[in-house]
């Protein structure tokens, strides 16, 4: 289906295709014949495959260049610390695939077996999919239509074979589009633990937050918290704080505080983990005492502390 109106009623309801804000709209014709209530018989496939995957975060951001590619690797290499920790990490932006450039794995080629498409592993224990692997070039422009990116994003889903996992983490592109809305369609059924949502602390970039924030509401995307990424600098030398992008309307803090929503931490700027991410390497590794490299494991802690509660509280419900 193309883009639909902003108070479109839903392709399953009774006014779908006749209600007046369906005038006007390219899918009308599709949505009042009940073609476009039809389930995707994909989604019940995703489900079963998603069976051997304990907990899905999904990464997002309001804006571009916050961070919010570099947060999923360094959430997905802070997981993978523990040996016994199997972690999936799949780069859904589709336009502007950078995971495989962080994670080290440049020109790497995905390899198809008899179970489906093989992941291209970090470590053991952290395998990596992206569209990147597919393209010829890492320069060579992806110009799709959402139809044809739904159709990467299922396939990335339903025909990757995984294997047992314990995290599996989604990298999306920024904003709500076409990435989001399948993303979420096709993993409604086999239960999102939740969303990650990375800023800065600016007004520019929290007023695409809320819009992130209200996204996930209406879709009923639990939301694990907002990480506000950049905040400040400490200089390594006096180990003075300076605020690069400032907090002008109190940062995300107080947006939290304003929307209810939970503030897993804050992220220093810190010039290493830019040269880390061009090498393809772990910030962890290169610099473990960072104030960068503390708030991230305090924020990652949090993110599992969030997961495993919620897990528990569906096993009670299931016992109950």
């Amino acid at each position: 289906m193309e883009e639909v109106p902003h108070d479109c009623p839903g392709a399953d309801s009774a006014q779908a295709g006749r209600g007046t804000s369906c005038q006007g709209c390219p899918n009308q014709r599709l949505c009042a014949s009940g073609a476009g209530a039809t389930p995707d018989p994909a989604i019940e496939e995703i489900k079963e495959k998603m069976k051997t995957v304990k907990h899905k975060i999904l990464v997002l951001s309001g804006k571009g260049g916050v961070g919010k590619s570099t947060f999923s690797a360094h959430l997905a290499h802070g997981l993978a610390e523990d040996e016994n920790t199997q972690i999936a990490l799949l780069d859904i932006d589709i336009c502007g695939p950078s995971i495989p450039k962080i994670m080290g794995l440049e020109g790497e080629q995905v390899h198809q077996s008899g179970s489906g498409w093989s992941p291209v592993y970090v470590e053991d224990n952290l395998g990596v999919m992206s569209v990147g692997f597919l393209l010829s070039s890492p320069d060579d422009a992806v110009i799709w239509r959402g139809p044809k990116k739904n159709g990467m994003i299922k396939q990335f889903l339903r025909d990757v074979d995984w294997g047992e996992v314990d995290y599996l983490i989604v990298d999306t592109p920024p904003g709500t589009s076409d990435e989001h809305l399948s993303v979420v369609q096709y993993l409604a059924a086999a239960r999102i633990d939740g969303a990650v949502i990375i800023t800065t602390p600016q007004e520019v970039s929290l007023q695409d937050v809320r819009k992130e924030i209200n996204f996930c509401r209406k879709v009923k995307l639990p939301i694990i918290g907002v990480v506000e990424n950049m905040s400040g600098f400490i200089c390594p030398k006096c180990k003075k704080e300076s605020q690069i992008f400032p907090p002008t309307t109190g940062g995300a803090e107080l947006m939290c505080q304003d929307l209810e929503v939970p503030l897993l931490g804050r992220v220093p700027l810190d010039p290493l983990i830019g040269k880390n991410c061009d090498k393809g390497q772990s910030f962890f590794i290169d610099a473990p005492d960072s104030p960068a490299t503390l708030a991230y494991r305090s924020i990652i802690q949090r993110i599992q502390e969030f997961c495993d509660l919620r897990q528990s509280e569906e096993e009670n419900l299931i016992n109950s």
